[in-house]
Order: C-alpha cells, then sequence, then structure tokens
C-alpha cells in the first residue's frame, strides 16, 4: 500500500490507512464520527514522513530483559517483551516503570521465576542470576507456587523447567498440580522441555506452550501432531546457530518444519540474554522460520501482537525493505514508534 498514513492520539492509533481515505472521512458530517461511525482522527500535531514498510510493533516472546537492555530492544525495533524467567525482585519492578510514559525502553511483561525441583534447572546454571529459579518439592509446594507467581498483578504465565539434560525434574505429580492450577486460575503454562521424553512428559501434563522449539531429539510424529493441536512453539532457533550450522538447529528445523506442516502455531522469540543475540529484531530468527516452511505473511503474524487498527496503542515500527518480499527486511529498521512517541 503507498502513502500509508497513520495518525496517532492519546498513545492510541486514531487511523491507519491510504491518506486519500482519511481525506474521504474528514470530509464526513460535522462532529466527532462520520454516518458510518468511523471516527474523525484529530489534526496531527506532528508528521514524520518515512520512507518504508509500516508494521505494528514487534513483540519478543522469550527474552531474559536483566540480561539485556530495554531501551536497546526498543531501539532495535521490539516494542514489547515477555520476560520468561528472571528473578522477580528485578524484573516485576520493571515492569511497572515500563508502563509509564517516560520508560525509555520496551513494554516488559513477565512470569517471574521459572519453577522447578530441587537442585533443578535453572538453579545451578551460570547464566540464571539467584532467584530466576523456584524450586518446589511434592504437589502442594508446586500448587502454592503457582498461586504466588500468579498473586502478582498482570501475570497471566507459569513458566516450569524439564531439562533432565541439566539435572533432575519435576515429577508427573507435581508438574500436573502445577498446570491444573494455573489452568484453574485461566493462566497458561509455558515450559523449557530438554532431553528425552520430557516434551511427552509436558503434553501429558497439559502444557500450553513450549518456550523453545525443541531441539535434543527428533520428535515422533504422533507428538508433534499432538503439539500442533494443543500448544505452540516459541521459536528460539537462533540460540542454536549464531550464523553456523549446528546439529542442534538443524534438529529444531525438523521438529518446526513438521509442527508446520501440521499446522501448529508459532510465536517469535529469541531467549534474548541467554546467549550473544542482539538486542531487537533479529534477521536471523526470522530466516530461521522462513527455511522451516512459515511464510513471510506467517513470520509478521508470528513478529507482531495487535493490528494497526484504531484503538490500538500506538507502537509501530518501520523497515527500510517489504519483509513479505524479503526476510532480510527485519534488519534494516528505520523507525520506531512506541506508545505514540518516536524512537528512531
Amino acid at each position: 500500500m503507498d502513502d500509508v498514513l497513520v495518525v496517532l492520539d492519546g498513545g492510541k492509533v486514531a487511523f491507519a490507512g491510504r491518506r486519500a481515505d482519511l481525506d474521504v472521512i474528514a470530509s464526513g458530517p460535522s462532529g466527532t464520527e462520520t454516518l458510518e461511525g468511523t471516527p474523525v482522527p484529530p489534526e496531527p500535531d506532528e508528521e514524520i514522513v518515512v520512507d518504508g514498510f509500516v508494521m505494528p510493533g514487534a513483540v519478543d516472546r522469550h527474552v531474559h530483559i536483566g540480561l539485556s537492555n530495554p531501551a536497546a530492544v526498543l531501539a532495535g525495533g521490539v516494542t514489547a517483551v515477555r520476560d520468561l524467567g528472571g528473578p522477580p525482585e528485578e524484573i516485576w519492578p520493571l515492569a511497572d516503570l515500563s508502563e509509564g510514559p517516560s520508560f525509555d525502553g520496551a513494554l516488559v511483561r513477565g512470569v517471574g521465576p521459572i519453577i522447578t525441583c530441587r537442585d533443578g534447572y535453572p538453579t545451578r546454571s551460570s547464566w540464571a542470576p539467584p532467584g530466576t529459579g523456584l524450586e518446589v518439592q511434592g504437589t502442594e509446594e508446586a500448587a502454592q507456587a503457582v498461586h504466588d507467581v500468579l498473586a502478582r498483578s498482570g501475570v497471566t504465565v507459569v513458566k516450569v523447567a524439564l531439562n533432565v539434560d541439566a539435572g533432575p525434574t519435576l515429577t508427573d505429580t507435581e508438574l500436573l498440580a502445577i498446570c491444573d492450577t494455573a489452568h484453574a486460575a485461566e493462566a497458561i503454562v509455558t515450559v523449557h522441555a530438554q532431553g528425552p521424553g520430557q516434551v511427552e512428559r509436558a503434553l501429558g501434563a497439559g502444557v500450553d506452550e513450549f518456550a523453545h522449539c525443541p531441539w535434543s531429539e527428533r520428535l515422533p510424529d504422533a507428538v508433534i501432531e499432538a503439539m500442533a493441536k494443543r500448544t505452540r512453539i516459541v521459536s528460539t532457533l537462533d540460540i542454536h546457530s549464531f550464523g553456523r550450522q549446528t546439529p542442534e538447529l538443524r534438529m529444531a528445523l525438523d521438529n518446526l518444519r513438521r509442527f508446520l506442516l501440521a499446522e501448529g502455531s508459532v510465536a517469535y522469540g529469541t531467549d534474548l540474554g541467554n546467549g550473544p543475540i542482539p538486542p531487537g529484531l533479529h534477521g536471523a530468527e526470522a530466516l530461521h522460520l522462513f527455511t522451516a516452511g512459515l511464510s513471510p505473511e506467517g513470520i509478521l503474524r508470528a513478529i507482531t501482537f495487535r493490528p494497526l487498527e484504531v484503538g490500538e496503542p500506538g507502537d509501530l515500527v518501520v523497515l527500510g525493505e517489504n519483509p513479505l518480499e524479503t526476510v532480510d527486511a527485519y534488519d534494516d529498521v528505520r523507525l520506531v514508534i512506541r506508545g505514540g512517541r518516536p524512537v528512531r
């Protein structure tokens, strides 16, 4: 679409479409609405003209923001992030600050600590600050941990670890107690599943999302099909690559390719903070998604959260090229606006 105009008012989208269409709306009856009920956007206080592809704000659904820089993330084209595991005394105050108009960074949503067993991942991992993991023992402690995490206002996701490659894991009954408690509170459960049999255990307990595309073994087709029907995958593919071809990347791509063929849903995520992933939109992650078989339209949907429609948050990104024509476009960010404020 050429000659696109997006009008932002009070941090919200007041109009998005062709400039000529705005002229038609504005010439309607006097007052706040035309006869068709279309709001008449206000006259802009400032007009920014930029040549490029306009898209809604981008969301990275797997970061560890305490190990990165929220301002660099925003400047790089990501307007909102979901922190999937960090010390609550650090992440939740940051999430509160990110709600304010003066915050110079991406909007932060956090799940708090990762629920795990005694000495389970990530409590002994060098990358994870103290408090990243919440250890439980027994079904009562497991259920109580979910209540404690969800007691934080705005938290609707619980994360669990099933990493048998790094040590002990939750028992089946503990995992089931976590899923049942979360679902009773209308929250979802996302899981780090690593090692033989862990994906199957997660599916059996009723998890809703895989925080990484499984990479530690080739999953049977029947398991892939069950995942596609009941769960979503957050991609995090380039953490196995960093520009190289690795066995882990090839395994993850094989699993994801079959998941997509089974009509499974994928969300964009990078695991920013856990390894040398650059802040902001990451073209290599988009390229891996394309290699796995996701269409350019599907990649754009996986990266964005809400459309550019009237009443939606005034978050948008302008790319130098059209990502529906080349996935390299995500590496060329020309302008970022969050909450109606230009950033770059």
